[in-house]
């Protein structure tokens, strides 16, 4: 499981939006220097918001906004998602090329961007209906609630 801490900035029915700073992951990854999305978000402190859906035994109704939670994402679904966007559509577009290459370089080039236009809307088609969405999303794993503040205890400085 990639797991990742995030701030909970609104709680809905049966999900919850998670604010993260994706670096805990990005330094953990072979890619990590040359990766668009590691670069962007160093460079820029951008953080991402991510929907996290309940599970059984983390609740939506459990959190509240500001409260520290951990979310997760099987490590199965970062493989096949990439397989699927990423070789299909190339994949589709080597098999066009192939088939029209013996027409010319217009024809070959053609091919390409059409077979690769075509993989992607299978991937599109293949994500939207025939694959279960439950398996693509972040899932809740543990509330940590935030620190109360101790600060002005009645304490008085003496000097």
């Amino acid at each position: 499981m990639l797991r990742e801490m995030g701030r909970v900035v609104a709680v809905e029915t049966a999900s919850v939006w998670v604010e993260t700073i994706p670096s805990s992951l990005c330094g953990k990854c072979a890619a990590r220097a040359g990766c668009g999305q590691g670069i962007v978000s160093r460079a820029s402190g951008h953080r991402g918001l991510v929907q996290a859906v309940e599970t059984t035994s983390v609740r939506a109704q459990d959190c509240k906004v500001d409260d520290e939670v951990e979310i997760e994402l099987p490590e199965s679904a970062v493989l096949k998602g990439s397989l699927l966007v990423y070789f299909a559509p190339l994949l589709f577009a080597i098999a066009a090329v192939l088939l029209v290459q013996s027409y010319g370089e217009f024809a070959t080039v053609l091919a390409f961007v059409v077979g690769l236009a075509a993989g992607f809307a299978v991937v599109r088609a293949t994500t939207h209906w025939l694959l279960p969405r439950e398996s693509f999303e972040p899932r809740l794993s543990s509330v940590i609630q935030p620190p109360t503040s101790v600060a002005n205890h009645g304490v008085i400085a003496r000097h």
